[in-house]
């Protein structure tokens, strides 16, 4: 992937747009709302995904489909300046958190994870605690998503070894 920065016309907009909406969305279907062919079209994409403009296409599941029927975002402080490398190597070594990042204020790094259930998730929770950079975490649960459409709303993955279906049931 050539990692250069392209810039990209209104038309590029328009054919994000509307993979954003619905990545099944065919070219022809684009071309014809944008009007370009669908030739013309996957040239674009093509092009987009080389550049590194769209990373990928995924599916957006009903996490509790997956056997994730918890979620919760985790507010993570750490002893001195710990460098966002090792808060990344943290991270990956559990399946559970589906997003992290480092942020402003108080908190050195905010996690959004997905359990089970509680039980599961305070398992994780002493997992991450666990971590000898690691001072303190604090957790707020989620109850509802006001906008359950949103990327946040849905999952990428199944539950490890849950009660729930597995990836490859789910299809």
């Amino acid at each position: 992937m050539n990692s250069r920065t392209v810039p990209f016309d209104e038309l590029d907009r328009k054919i994000i747009t509307a993979l954003m909406a619905n990545a099944r969305t065919s070219f022809a279907e684009i071309g014809a709302a944008i009007g370009l062919s669908a030739t013309a079209v996957k040239r674009r994409v093509d092009r987009l995904r080389d550049t590194g403009v769209i990373t990928g296409f995924t599916a957006t599941v009903k996490p509790s489909a997956l056997g994730w029927r918890t979620e919760a975002y985790v507010e993570v402080y750490c002893e001195g300046a710990a460098p966002p490398r090792r808060l990344a190597e943290v991270v990956r070594n559990h399946p559970e958190i589906t997003a992290a990042m480092t942020v402003t204020g108080g908190a050195d790094a905010l996690l959004h994870v997905r359990a089970r259930d509680v039980e599961h998730f305070e398992e994780v929770l002493e997992r991450i605690r666990t971590e000898p950079f690691i001072r303190k975490t604090i957790s707020v649960m989620v109850l509802s998503h006001l906008l359950p459409e949103s990327p946040e709303a849905g999952a990428t993955q199944a539950a490890p070894d849950g009660d729930g279906p597995h990836a490859a049931d789910v299809r």
